[in-house]
Order: C-alpha cells, then structure tokens, then sequence
C-alpha cells in the first residue's frame, strides 16, 4: 500500500524550495557535527543529489527557463560537485555554510517568485 504524502504543496516552486531548506537543515545539523564524518558525508551526498537533479533538469530540451539562469544553475551545481568533494575529505564550518547559504538564498527566491 502506497503511502500518503506528509506534505501538499501548491506548486512546483515551493516543493523545490522546501527541498533546498531541507538539505540547508540537513548539512547544518552536520555542520554543527563535524566531529561525526559519516553524518557530514550523508548530508553532503543529499545536497549533491538534490544538486544532480537540477543539472539534470537545466538540461533538458524542454526545460522554459531561461538561458541565463539555467547557465547560472549549471555553474552552481558544478560549485557544489567541487565543494562536495572537498568538504568530504576536509569538512569545516566554512564549507558547510557557504552551501547552507546557498540552499537558503535559492529556497528564498523560489518562495518569493510563486
């Protein structure tokens, strides 16, 4: 049996927005554990995937965005692929919140465009 989702969302832009604050939380809960390398390295991966599916959405044929902003997702997610593998053999605050900030400022932006 299939279960219900926890949460309804009214659009395509606030379940993307509440997917970037989740993995901010994610690596911030590690962040606050760098201590704890296999925590760090789970939320680094889950950022990475939720990273993934943006490039993977930028470049398809039929994706409406606009040039310019699916270029700057591209570079974004190339940025966190780098800072993904430094952070998971050398984690440290500063790592962790400049993509906390990042997750936060895109999930900010997609809330203030629906």
């Amino acid at each position: 049996m299939a279960e219900e989702a926890k949460f309804k969302f009214d659009n395509k832009r606030e379940m993307d927005a509440a997917a970037f604050s989740q993995a901010a939380y994610v690596m911030d809960q590690a962040r606050q554990k760098l201590d704890d390398k296999e925590l760090g390295e789970r939320a680094l991966k889950y950022n990475q995937m939720l990273w993934s599916i943006v490039q993977a959405d930028v470049s398809q044929s039929d994706n409406t965005l606009p040039e310019e902003l699916k270029a700057n997702l591209m570079s974004l997610s190339i940025f966190v692929d780098k800072q993904t593998t430094k952070g998971l053999s050398n984690p440290s605050d500063e790592l962790f919140d400049g993509l906390i900030s990042m997750n936060l400022n895109i999930a900010e932006g997609l809330m203030e465009n629906s």
